[in-house]
């Protein structure tokens, strides 16, 4: 006999929620909007990934060249991902050089982990590496040992 609790099958054809935890997107004090931890998040987790339209590189940077803001990740020398339009919230995920999750390329997927225990309510942030900003954009995130620049 079925469980009345069991969730129902995925339909054919629709990819799985990448998001392992919830996370809220709201105003961050380091810039714009933010990811946000909905619940608490144990350390060593992933968190979730980011999806969007799979790009070159050379396109990416087409793209990038004069924007401040964008939400584009180089996962290969030759593929980038666009999560411009996508409904994923953690393309929010703001710059800190004292992050508390990762970002890790695996198989083609961007994809965060916590790096310690996240509280409900506390912002996610990455450590973004290499920007097109070329050092140029002041870094907003306010960390002891902040490098200043992106």
């Amino acid at each position: 006999m079925p469980d009345d609790l069991s969730p129902e099958p995925r339909p054919r054809g629709v990819p799985a929620d990448p998001q392992k935890f919830a996370v809220d997107v709201k105003p961050s004090a380091i810039d714009g909007q933010g990811a946000f931890a909905a619940e608490a998040i144990p350390a060593r987790r992933k968190i979730g990934e980011i999806r969007g339209e799979a790009i070159s590189v050379r396109e990416a940077r087409r793209r990038a060249r004069g924007v401040e803001r964008i939400m584009i990740v180089e996962v290969s020398e030759k593929r980038a991902i666009d999560a411009s339009r996508s409904g994923d919230p953690l393309r929010f995920t703001n710059h800190s050089c004292r992050p508390n999750a990762s970002l890790r390329i695996r198989q083609g997927r961007v994809e965060f982990y916590a790096m310690r225990d996240l509280a409900p309510g506390e912002e996610i942030t990455v450590d973004y590496g290499e920007t097109h900003h070329d050092g140029k954009l002041r870094c907003r995130c306010g960390a002891p040992g902040c490098i200043g620049f992106l």
